[in-house]
């Protein structure tokens, strides 16, 4: 580390046109990147997959998303059998197919099907399949063209409200969707200039914010050459933006604190970096990798889009720490002093910590049985989490979309209208299959549409429609009759639509995810014994990192799975499940940055208890050093992310709050209560390192001798 910080700081030309070239190209062509991310979830071997990949292909619909659905409740005294109002029904939907040509559409007035009526035939509906249009945002743009077909429609008097779980899920039809990536990351990155300027209090607040800005827009370059070679999705540039804002902060936070320290004991300048960056770099290093380690474990994972995610998420880190490492250096070696003005004294801070350590270490007992209480209580609650996807009825409060969900409900038709099953088949064989699919158990009605639009090159679309929402554990067991009647009847027909398509999805990423955890466990931990050179802080940094994780999880269930929270905060009803991708994703923020806070508190442990030989010295001056580090990275996250829920979706609003949540969560209870307890207690173990594994990961072996006491603190 000496050697490269001296190379650094002897061509500092070289290393900072290096990095602004880069910056600058990055930033020119980060909106190229951002298109050429893939929306597409492919589930190679899975049914629903290929169902809905030889529809988009033959029909030119996406089976993948959820149907528009336009309802209409006649008023009293009259029904779809009244005079003229079939024809004003065919009226509206062929309206829509004009505007939309080679979308599908079905409804009452084109199929006479009772299964789009409510029993008192007052409350109506049909079908919008949108044509696949290209772009990130073509649900969002179809809806428009469907909403503005709609303006001002109406049948026998009646305005026709259009709904559906994309109209629903973009805050009832009428708004875009909330704040995009690039918005978040901006708001989430004046938040962190408050809390910066509150911990540097002088203009060194911008050197975090500088190496972020940096950063991003490099691996936003990289990214765009990745996906020259493999397809990488578009959830990826949430990484990077929100991943690579925190750790870009949380690094140049570390250095930059230890180059201060340095510098108020008496060390000239240019030893001070040198000084930070023997230590604090060195724990930039191993945090990094190890982040980036836990990242690309999700390529184990046999989704394509997950292991996108994982070539693609391991960028972030790799490119921070490289700043960090070698730029930030040069900028504290130079303007370090002049930045670091008008500069107030934040020793009061460091001794708010160190007497917490103080606390916590005479109280250790006391405090690690209320942190484990407190996350072992939330874990478990966790064991209850239901993966799927929001129930309709909470994914708007108000809105055309609301309205006509409402409409359905009370009419007895029920939200299963917006979940209906596609199979596609063999045109000869439709209408039988059709005809033994009505006596399935759960399935409201069945509809074979001839026409073009759904009989097409041999083939036709038949759709079931639920009685309940099909992304429900009621709805799983009727898709799993459906499927077993079609596959009786018919060995090429497959059954896709969007709910099959979550259960298969749930199923590819879930099965193998135990797979995942271990393999990162046991990385992490490898890594982790050879930066601490123990075995015993390893294994604990992994079990709280999993504990954590799992705690947020369950507070997740709590607020918004069972709705002591959403309702009380937001008026929303409980979700019922939680969407099927959002723990993964939460995992692979939430461990990553954990890890950052574990390895910058344990390093620093691991430095004092080197001086000292007091685990209990070690503990309080680590916690007292390195608290403020915490505690103000996590609160600029917490105000990153709970900048989510801002939005009008409920989606973004759960995953705001488990990720703010849990960040907080994390912070306080693991870091600040559990983390110094623990450590306290395990005393000289901590430190233990046998012979073997000391000779395999290349340190020196670190035995505990009983007989031989530890240099109890000042």
């Amino acid at each position: 580390m000496t050697a490269m910080t001296l190379w650094t700081l002897s061509h500092k030309r070289i290393v900072v046109g290096f990095w602004l070239i880069l910056a600058v190209a990055g930033a020119a062509f980060s909106s190229s990147a951002i298109n050429a991310l893939s929306p597409s979830v492919s589930l190679p071997g899975k049914e629903s997959y290929q169902a809905n990949l030889a529809i988009l292909r033959t029909y030119g619909t996406d089976s993948t998303n959820p149907p528009f659905v336009p309802v209409v409740t006649l008023p009293a005294g009259t029904t779809v059998h009244s005079p003229g109002v079939r024809a004003q029904l065919s009226a509206v939907f062929d309206r829509i197919a004009a505007r939309m040509p080679g979308s599908r559409v079905v409804s009452y007035a084109s199929t006479l099907n009772p299964a789009f009526v409510s029993w008192d035939a007052r409350t109506t509906f049909g079908l919008v399949y949108p044509v696949e249009s290209p772009g990130l945002n073509a649900p969002t743009v179809a809806l428009h063209q469907v909403n503005a077909t709609l303006k001002g429609a109406t049948v026998a008097g009646a305005p026709v409200h259009l709904t559906g779980l994309d109209a629903l899920a973009t805050g009832g039809g009428s708004g875009d969707g909330g704040p995009n990536v690039l918005a978040l990351a901006l708001i989430g990155g004046v938040l962190a200039l408050l809390v910066l300027i509150f911990v540097f209090r002088s203009f060194m607040a911008l050197v975090p914010l500088l190496m972020a800005i940096v950063a991003i827009p490099i691996t936003f370059l990289l990214l765009w050459g990745l996906t020259a070679i493999t397809e990488v999705s578009v959830f990826v540039q949430f990484l990077v933006a929100l991943i690579g804002l925190g750790v870009a902060i949380d690094y140049s936070l570390l250095v930059v604190l230890r180059w201060r320290e340095e510098r108020t004991a008496g060390v000239p300048n240019e030893a001070a970096v040198i000084r930070a960056m023997e230590t604090a770099g060195r724990s930039v290093i191993f945090s990094g990798t190890t982040v980036a380690i836990g990242l690309l474990a999700l390529v184990t994972l046999p989704v394509p889009f997950l292991r996108s995610m994982g070539f693609g998420g391991a960028l972030i880190p790799l490119v921070t720490v490289s700043v960090a490492i070698t730029l930030l250096p040069v900028l504290l070696a130079t303007v370090g002093p002049r930045v670091d003005w008008p500069r107030v004294s934040g020793s009061g801070t460091a001794r708010w910590w160190t007497a917490w350590a103080c606390l916590v270490v005479r109280r250790r007992w006391m405090a690690a049985l209320a942190g484990v209480v407190i996350l072992g209580a939330l874990a478990a609650t966790a064991t209850t989490i239901v993966l799927g996807q929001t129930r309709a009825d909470a994914l708007a409060k108000t809105g055309d979309a609301h309205t006509g969900l409402v409409a359905l409900e009370r009419s007895g038709i029920g939200p299963g209208a917006l979940t209906p099953f596609e199979i596609v088949i063999a045109q000869a064989d439709s209408a039988g299959l059709a005809t033994r699919l009505e006596g399935v158990a759960g399935v409201r009605g069945v509809v074979a549409p001839a026409g073009s639009a759904w009989q097409k090159a041999g083939t036709a679309i038949v759709d079931v429609l639920p009685a309940v929402d099909a992304n429900s554990s009621a709805g799983h067991q009727i898709l799993n009759r459906v499927r077993q009647v079609t596959h009786s009847g018919s060995g090429d027909a497959r059954v896709g639509g969007p709910s099959a398509y979550l259960f298969d999805s749930i199923d590819a990423v879930y099965g193998n995810f135990p797979l995942m955890l271990t393999l990162i466990a046991l990385i992490t931990f490898v890594l982790l014994a050879r930066a601490f050179r123990s075995l015993l802080l390893p294994l604990k940094a992994v079990l709280l990192n999993m504990l954590s994780v799992g705690a947020a999880y369950g507070l997740t269930v709590l607020i918004w799975q069972d709705g002591y929270g959403s309702q009380a905060i937001w008026g929303i009803k409980p979700t019922g499940a939680i969407t099927f991708f959002l723990p993964l994703i939460a995992f692979a923020f939430l461990f990553g940055l954990s890890m950052d806070y574990e390895v910058f508190i344990l390093s620093r442990m691991r430095e004092e208890y080197d001086l000292t030989r007091s685990t209990n010295a070690a503990v309080i001056q680590g916690i007292g050093q390195t608290g403020r580090i915490v505690t103000s990275g996590a609160l600029f996250l917490f105000f990153a992310f709970i900048a989510l829920p801002a939005g009008p979706q409920t989606d973004s609003k759960v995953a705001g709050t488990t990720l703010a949540a849990g960040i907080l969560l994390d912070a306080t209870v693991v870091r600040m209560l559990l983390v110094p307890a623990l450590v306290s207690l395990f005393g000289r173990w901590n430190w233990w390192m046998p012979h073997l594994p000391a000779r395999i990961l290349r340190v020196e072996p670190s035995r505990v001798t009983a007989n031989v006491p530890e240099v109890k603190a000042a």
